[in-house]
């Protein structure tokens, strides 16, 4: 849960992606303690005033009172997303919380954000989680949600843009987080850890 004092945000959260290197299955109905690592995203955004769910897979629906759409083109890349997510929220809330939905402990990792955007200087555009080795996780991050508007605006066609070129121009405060609260799941072997008994979804 986000502090009494958390910043009013929106959610986006990112389900697309090909997973390749899993073999092409859809990564976000991974288990992790008995709950889909989409449901831990959505758990995660529980304080958001909007979450919007981007690229979730056919056949799977959303929670209810979560905005579901896709990046055009499909599978556009992680920026295309965040583009499309923001897109999906005619009147934003001033922060923008965004998540990668292959995290497999999100919950607690976005209450230390929302707690850091409390205290963040009022020229900063944003809070982002920094690994144990030192290197930022920009969808693990809470961005000013008119400066993540404007840099999507100045990129132009989001479409396999890298999200680093998206935030380069972003005064971001960075959040030190513990390795497994960074974790996500990118090759057999994070699922493998993430969960002893790590399955799809039936």
């Amino acid at each position: 849960m986000t502090s009494p004092a958390a910043p009013h945000h929106d959610a986006v959260l990112l389900a697309g992606g090909r997973a390749t290197r899993m073999g092409g299955i859809d990564k976000t109905a991974l288990v992790a303690d008995g709950v889909a690592l989409s449901d831990h995203a959505v758990a995660a955004a529980a304080g958001a005033r909007r979450t919007v769910l981007v690229g979730l897979r056919a056949g799977r629906g959303a929670p209810a009172g979560v905005v579901h759409t896709r990046e055009d083109p499909p599978l556009g890349g992680p920026v295309a997303a965040i583009a499309a997510g923001l897109a999906a929220v005619a009147d934003p809330a001033p922060w923008t919380l965004v998540l990668a939905c292959d995290l497999v402990r999100p919950e607690p990792a976005a209450a230390l954000l929302l707690d850091a955007a409390g205290t963040a200087p009022d020229d900063t555009d944003g809070v982002v989680a920094v690994d144990e080795d030192g290197r930022r996780q920009h969808l693990l991050a809470l961005y000013r949600s008119d400066a993540l508007r404007a840099a999507v605006r100045a990129l132009g066609d989001p479409t396999g843009a890298a999200v680093r070129r998206l935030t380069d121009g972003l005064r971001l405060v960075e959040v030190p987080l513990p390795a497994a609260l960074c974790a996500d799941v990118d090759e057999p072997e994070d699922a493998t850890r993430a969960t002893a008994d790590a399955r799809l979804l039936d």
